[in-house]
């Protein structure tokens, strides 16, 4: 405990001390919490990927050309982060996906239907949390199996069902937890049927399109829009008995920013319909195969698309 002298000049040392403690529990008071609509300015976060860093940067850019006041969080973790995020005042918006929304956050059962999911999860978060969800985009970043245009040719592969069928020849690459998780290996086999494949090869998720086009694997676990998909003409498989979930994208919005904010519904609203699979498949490889930085890959397309103007 720090004790202040009887002086004068310690009674005023005493006065400054306390007011300049007062003003510091105010301000971190203010900071996270829920209660303030938005402390002046619009958090946009993201999760901790390449497709993730891309639509933060959208959604920010977009903001900011509309005179808002942006503060960009991104990189935050996981779903579960940015999700506690969202419901601390933390962050104000981030983009999330339909499925991931479904399974992850509602442990509601899979659908394969988009409408369906999103209404679900729409309506579930704004009357457990107080949360919005704008347009999703067309976009589906759902699970997939993908293939070399080869492959498919050798083995006669348009859908999963024809890797069901050819399973004893092939090997598959894909990250370690699809081993094990219900949308994984276990839930193509129990949709599938009870197929057993060549060799199921655990890797680093940025080794899998290298393996494929490689030779060391025939099937690779992937995602819908990733960006090697179309830079390296692969082939995804058809869900063709709707095991994975959509995985469309939207911005999630907390509501009082909404309220604040008027111009952020219709703002972000425009840019859904504009981000189908072939080009969040580009925008995606412009940085992980290209090595160029999200926000100049976000600006550039905007820019094209007539969203915002050029510099």
């Amino acid at each position: 405990m720090v004790k202040f002298s009887h002086t004068p000049w310690g009674r005023f040392v005493s006065l400054v001390a306390i007011a300049l403690l007062t003003s510091f529990t105010i301000v971190a008071c203010q900071v996270g919490s829920g209660d303030q609509a938005t402390d002046n300015v619009i958090r946009v976060g993201s999760k901790d990927f390449t497709e993730q860093f891309i639509l933060g940067e959208l959604y920010a850019q977009l903001l900011e050309a509309q005179d808002l006041p942006v503060e960009r969080k991104f990189n935050l973790g996981g779903t579960p982060i940015a999700q506690a995020g969202l419901l601390k005042g933390d962050i104000d918006l981030y983009p999330e996906y339909t499925g991931t929304a479904l399974l992850t956050i509602l442990k509601q059962p899979s659908n394969s239907n988009p409408q369906q999911v999103f209404d679900t999860v729409a309506k579930d978060y704004e009357q457990k949390y107080n949360l919005v969800w704008l347009n999703p985009a067309p976009m589906n970043n759902t699970q997939a199996l993908v293939v070399t245009t080869a492959t498919a040719q050798k083995y006669q592969l348009q859908t999963i069902s024809d890797v069901a069928k050819q399973a004893n020849k092939l090997r598959m690459i894909g990250p370690p937890e699809f081993e094990a998780r219900e949308d994984g290996l276990p839930g193509l086999k129990s949709v599938y049927g009870d197929f057993k494949l060549k060799d199921y090869i655990a890797t680093d998720p940025g080794l899998r399109y290298q393996a494929l086009k490689s030779g060391q694997a025939e099937v690779a676990v992937g995602f819908g829009t990733d960006g090697e998909i179309n830079a390296l003409n692969l082939v995804v498989l058809e869900d063709d008995r709707g095991l994975f979930p959509p995985y469309q994208v939207a911005p999630v919005v907390r509501q009082p920013v909404l309220e604040a904010y008027t111009k952020v519904k219709g703002t972000l609203n425009a840019l859904a319909p504009k981000l189908t699979d072939d080009t969040m498949r580009r925008l995606n490889y412009e940085v992980s195969g290209n090595r160029q930085e999200p926000r100049t890959v976000a600006q550039r397309f905007l820019q094209e698309t007539g969203l915002i103007s050029p510099a």
